[in-house]
């Protein structure tokens, strides 16, 4: 028991060095190894790691892992047990600044590091976040409320629901905007769904992320919520966004469009981007939104009439009346959907599973212009002869389905499948879960998939939708390097 609290998680080997040179976790170490000195505080294991390596969080704040077989001496000084927890304070009141709620859901923006399994978990409240982020106080005057705390792959249509009748009752409450902390894993696909369950906002509402967990030096989190904070509360555009890193430096953010955002890498701080578009607008503290698309679909409006809407008349009712001033909440889900992504040698057993399972829409990700092999053309048709709708997508992530080129794609819609033009995958998914919550007719459904409610789909592409640029290219090369990196 002693040992766990003076050398929390440390076993074995590891366990038996610190404890030859009288080394505790939270001491201040000079370590001696093979390789060089290292200095800084011992930092706790995780009880599931190897007994081969110490941890020390050097004066950087990052963590390095030192092997125990290079050290040759170490001395400890005696440190108490740091507090991480950042404390909660009360936001100040300024006259004159927009009113903005923060709803926290989880995610690493906010977030600690847990000592104990060495992972990153939902930890900081919103008052702490405030706490944390004290110039949030110079953007806004600050509500928070957690909603709750997960990480972004443990929300699911229950959380999106959720949501967005908060969504609606902050509207009718008269707030200025509404920011929404959030894991960034599953950050687009809650975007896409609040995009269609909350139609005809007055005010911004804003999805906000980080890379990096709060307690980290390099961390993306302060910065992203300053710019959300800002997007949300000032500026102008009233629909569902994403706020998050524009370059990999820290000049400003990018504002994405909810139904045409993807997060395209593991870790980078610039991971999201629009996809097949243009980002709505580059966002900082100090320039505020400056649009880079010239047309928005909806513009911030004072007007706070609601309607909650969870059946295809009243939706139906609400669309004909045209009433650009009444928010529609749609807070509807069918969580029978899947999405197949197609690979070369796929079995029509896969399909058949969930059509056993009385799965009622699937979401093609095929190859080229929407394309699957012929070996399933049997399981399509018998997935279209039990109720199940499929649309079609495309793996290539920019670009258009265009099913009526070769014969694989027109075999494929005369069994069932419906192209569904230049829909991400995850936004098709979304959009096809939501409409099954409004109506199973094959026909109400399919207007509800390819009527666009919030550039979901295009007519086109702009020139600069697709632009990727392949590093070890002279003239990308002197980009990176004169330009900007």
């Amino acid at each position: 028991m002693e040992d766990n609290k003076l050398f929390q998680g440390y076993k074995g080997r590891a366990l038996d060095l610190l404890k030859k040179y009288d080394v505790r976790v939270w001491d201040k170490a000079e370590v001696d190894t093979t390789r060089g000195h290292f200095s800084g505080k011992i930092l706790p294991r995780a009880e599931n790691t190897d007994d081969t390596h110490i941890v020390l969080k050097v004066v950087t704040g990052y963590n390095i892992g030192l092997d125990i077989s290079t050290i040759t001496n170490m001395k400890g000084e005696r440190d108490p047990q740091p507090n991480f927890k950042v404390p909660e304070k009360e936001f100040p009141y300024t006259p004159g600044l927009p009113h903005v709620k923060l709803l926290g859901t989880g995610g690493t923006i906010a977030s600690r590091l847990d000592y104990r399994t060495g992972a990153v978990i939902p930890a900081f409240s919103p008052g702490e976040l405030f706490g944390a982020v004290p110039e949030l106080a110079d953007i806004c005057n600050l509500e928070t409320e957690k909603v709750f705390a997960v990480f972004s792959e443990n929300m699911s249509p229950k959380e999106y629901l959720a949501l967005a009748n908060k969504i609606g009752d902050e509207v009718k409450n008269g707030i200025e905007g509404i920011v929404i902390g959030h894991g960034t894993d599953t950050l687009a696909h809650t975007a896409t769904a609040l995009t269609y369950m909350c139609q005809n906002l007055p005010m911004p509402v804003v999805l906000v992320g980080s890379q990096r967990s709060s307690d980290r030096p390099s961390s993306d989190a302060a910065l992203n919520l300053m710019h959300a904070m800002t997007a949300a509360g000032h500026g102008d555009i009233a629909e569902v966004m994403v706020c998050m890193f524009g370059p990999t430096s820290d000049e400003y953010g990018f504002l994405h469009r909810g139904t045409r955002v993807r997060k395209m890498h593991s870790s980078y701080r610039s991971t999201f981007r629009t996809i097949g578009d243009t980002p709505l607008a580059t966002i900082s503290r100090k320039e505020g939104a400056v649009p880079i698309k010239k047309i928005y679909n909806h513009r911030r409006h004072g007007e706070r009439k609601v309607e909650v809407i969870t059946d295809l008349a009243s939706y139906k009712a609400s669309l004909a009346a045209n009433d650009p001033n009444t928010t529609r909440i749609v807070p509807v889900f069918d969580d029978r959907v899947a999405i197949l992504y197609y690979y070369p040698g796929m079995k029509p057993d896969v399909l058949e599973a969930l059509i056993d399972r009385g799965y009622k829409g699937i979401v093609w990700d095929g190859t080229g212009l929407g394309h699957v092999n012929k070996g399933m053309f049997d399981a399509i048709q018998k997935a279209t002869d039990a109720g199940i709708h499929q649309y079609m997508c495309v793996q290539t992530i920019w670009g258009y389905t265009h099913m009526f080129v070769y014969d694989t794609g027109r075999d494929l819609m005369a069994r069932g499948i419906i192209p569904a033009d230049n829909m991400l995958c995850e936004s098709a998914y979304i959009k096809l879960g939501w409409a099954l919550g409004l109506s199973h007719d094959r026909e109400e459904v399919r207007k509800l998939m390819l009527t666009p409610i919030n550039d979901e789909i295009t007519r086109r592409e702009p020139y600069d939708g697709y632009l990727i640029y392949q590093g070890g290219v002279p003239e990308v090369e002197e980009f990176v390097r004169k330009v900007h990196k």
